[in-house]
């Protein structure tokens, strides 16, 4: 048979080329990814609903990065450390696309089943559900807030001589300032949802 005049389309294929537009420009189109691809804009129709759909299969591919397996580990608190940190390393390798995936609802039947692991895990610990998603989302913030932070210079401040107390905090950091950032934040969710869940349980006052 002859082979067909235009590249054969996929799922994969469309989000795979839409994710190295983000990575190259941070920002990318319906009719880029098919310039990018060799096809008519039409094409992309027949395998994605628009843009939202195109902005899901990225979400898929960077979220394929993130170990949901960490989510059955025990106990409830290591599991959602260890989680946060594999969430963090997996967006951490395409720092221009987390603008785009933090404005815009999930819908990826992939990403929604971590999450719906993850509420499982807070629900199985013991949390109320009005308290399970303010702390899903602190997490995600406290993430994916860090993740862009390795992507930014190590040196985010420059003083004056109007500014000493600044320069000599800036001097005594030390190399690794998102790495120590990042510890603290999460080293500090940990305490408060620990506190939380204390107040939560029988005869608690939460």
């Amino acid at each position: 048979m002859a082979r067909p005049r235009t590249p054969l389309l996929d799922r994969e294929r469309i989000g795979a080329a839409a994710l190295q537009l983000l990575a190259e420009q941070g920002e990318f189109s319906v009719p880029q990814v098919a310039r990018a691809l060799g096809v008519q804009t039409g094409s992309l129709y027949h395998h994605v609903d628009g843009r939202a759909g195109v902005i899901e299969l990225v979400r898929e591919r960077v979220c394929a990065g993130i170990d949901g397996g960490t989510l059955a580990a025990e106990p409830w608190d290591g599991a959602l450390e260890a989680w946060a940190r594999s969430y963090r390393a997996a967006f951490a390798a395409y720092p221009r696309a987390i603008p785009l995936l933090m404005t815009t609802p999930v819908r990826a039947p992939a990403v929604l089943a971590q999450y719906e692991q993850a509420v499982a895990l807070l629900l199985g610990a013991g949390f109320r559900a009005e308290q399970v998603m303010p702390l899903l989302t602190g997490l995600e913030n406290l993430v994916l807030g860090s993740a862009l932070d390795l992507a930014a210079p190590d040196a985010m401040w420059e003083p004056t001589p109007q500014t000493p107390l600044l320069a000599g905090a800036l001097a005594a950091q030390g190399p690794g300032r998102a790495e120590a950032a990042f510890e603290v934040g999460l080293a500090a969710f940990l305490a408060y949802a620990r506190d939380l869940r204390g107040g939560a349980e029988p005869g608690g006052e939460g």
